[in-house]
């Protein structure tokens, strides 16, 4: 789909075959064949940097002396802000030989290393590379980064790490259970995309019920303008509203079932309420024509032009879509309308989550160093200088005062700040890959809203999917804790 590189789940289609021809014995992926044969020899630590003496100013105890290497993925946010943190770690231990590299190739050039037993001390696994999450994890590839996130956080002793982080992140980072194996640097926004002036130009708020919705496109569409698009090429996108609508009327744990895959979690009146609610936009001509064939460029590119007043999105649309939305379009995100005053959770209730995935080896050699420069990349200073430099925010919760932030990036901020706890996760797009984008992306959402499945016949095939999925035992299954 040619974008996957912003949205921190890159590649992961391609893993995903990988991981599950390698599960059936079908190929030796790069490198992961040689993973399995090879995961115990090598340096088994032997060569490990003796820990420091753990003090206020180093409270991972990091051998102020040793070496520290950090490779990260060099994609759409660049490396600048990663070489900026590494200079405060320089800083922080001048003694310490440290050496930085950025790649693409994360890869190809990481996972021999892996084998032999000699990693770096801080990866950013990420980009159409990267190497696979679920494998690292299984082979007992990875440090459990609790010790950083217990850890007295950067500019405040008085606080751990883990409580400076914003909703989720720590979850994300979890497998099964306790141990957190990756930290996200990174956070999206997901929600529905729309432009200010536009509103302004109906004279129209932000719907926050459907009802509102329905009469809002209607409004519109007398003046020629069309209520919704989206990227109708790759429909995985529409959950990023439709998700937390879901949540928000049925309550989390609708999500948490369907994430789940537990029986009959498709089923839930909440979920049928919401399917219904958003055929009715399909139903009452409310949708730019075309929008079925469009890619999400295309479908963007429309959005930007004014021909439709909404779009569902995450925030990596304000960068990508920056040639083509006006200076003065007033770029905004919200949470998704609800249905109406019965909802579980109050309006502002959206989807938001980790991207860019950073990992700590087992085996590194100073495995305290890497934590540490993740502390460092956790501070409100380096915080700020990414999301300056990138227009995204990080893991960091704040970060953002006295900098200047672009529209959407504001919008995003604010919308977390009226989201407040109502912060929701799904996570079928990062554990079921190819179930939540080909099938119910595809095949169920996509056939819906085109209007060549009612939304009983969209749910009945998406329960068959998921069902399907629960009993493939070629995939690893994961449950919400």
């Amino acid at each position: 789909m040619g974008s996957t590189g912003h949205h921190g789940v890159e590649g992961v289609g391609r893993r995903d075959l990988i991981k599950r021809s390698a599960a059936l014995g079908l190929v030796a992926a790069p490198g992961m064949g040689l993973l399995s044969a090879c995961a115990s020899s090598g340096g088994d630590g032997q060569d490990k940097a003796k820990a420091g003496k753990k003090t206020a100013k180093n409270p991972l105890g990091v051998n102020d002396g040793a070496g520290m290497e950090f490779v990260l993925f060099d994609g759409g946010f660049g490396k600048e802000y990663a070489e900026d943190a590494v200079k405060i770690y320089q800083h922080d231990f001048p003694k310490a030989k440290v050496k930085f590299a950025a790649t693409q190739k994360i890869q190809s050039t990481l996972q021999p290393r892996f084998n032999q037993g000699d990693p770096p001390d801080l990866i950013d696994n990420s980009g159409a590379e990267q190497m696979d999450m679920g494998v690292l994890v299984g082979k007992n590839q990875l440090a459990d980064l609790t010790p950083l996130l217990d850890a007295p956080s950067y500019d405040d002793p008085g606080k751990k790490v883990r409580d400076t982080l914003r909703p989720g992140i720590v979850e994300m980072g979890q497998f099964d259970g306790d141990p957190v194996w990756i930290l996200y640097y990174a956070y999206t926004v997901y929600g529905v995309w729309y432009s200010q002036k536009g509103l302004d130009s109906l004279d129209a708020a932000y719907p926050e019920t459907w009802d509102e919705m329905l009469a809002l496109c209607a409004k519109a569409k007398k003046k020629g303008i069309a209520g919704w698009t989206y990227a109708g090429k790759y429909p995985y996108y529409i959950p990023f509203s439709l998700y937390p609508m879901i949540g928000k009327v049925g309550g989390r744990e609708v999500l948490d079932a369907i994430d789940n895959l537990e029986p009959g979690a498709w089923k839930h009146p909440a979920v049928k309420a919401c399917f219904e609610a958003y055929y009715e936009l399909y139903k009452k001509g409310y949708v730019l024509k075309g929008t079925p064939g469009l890619d999400h460029i295309q479908s963007q590119t429309a959005w930007a032009k004014g021909k439709a007043l909404f779009l569902p999105n995450g925030s990596w649309v304000e960068n990508e879509s920056a040639n083509v939305i006006p200076a003065d379009f007033g770029l905004a995100v919200s949470a998704p309308s609800g249905l109406d005053g019965s909802d579980k959770l109050p309006f502002g209730t959206i989807w938001a989550s980790g991207g860019e995935p950073f990992v700590v080896p087992a085996k590194a050699k100073n495995s305290e160093g890497g934590m540490e420069q993740l502390r460092i990349m956790l501070s409100e200073a380096s915080s700020k200088n990414f999301t300056a430099k990138v227009k995204s925010l990080t893991a960091f919760n704040g970060g953002t005062t006295g900098i200047t932030l672009t529209p959407g990036l504001k919008s995003g901020v604010a919308a977390l700040d009226k989201a407040g706890t109502n912060v929701v996760n799904p996570r079928l797009q990062d554990w079921y890959v190819q179930l939540q984008k080909e099938k119910i992306g595809v095949a169920g959402l996509g056939e819906m809203m085109a209007g060549r499945l009612t939304p009983a016949e969209a749910i009945k095939k998406i329960q068959g999917f998921a069902d399907e999925a629960a009993k493939d035992t070629s995939i690893k299954h994961y449950k919400h804790q």
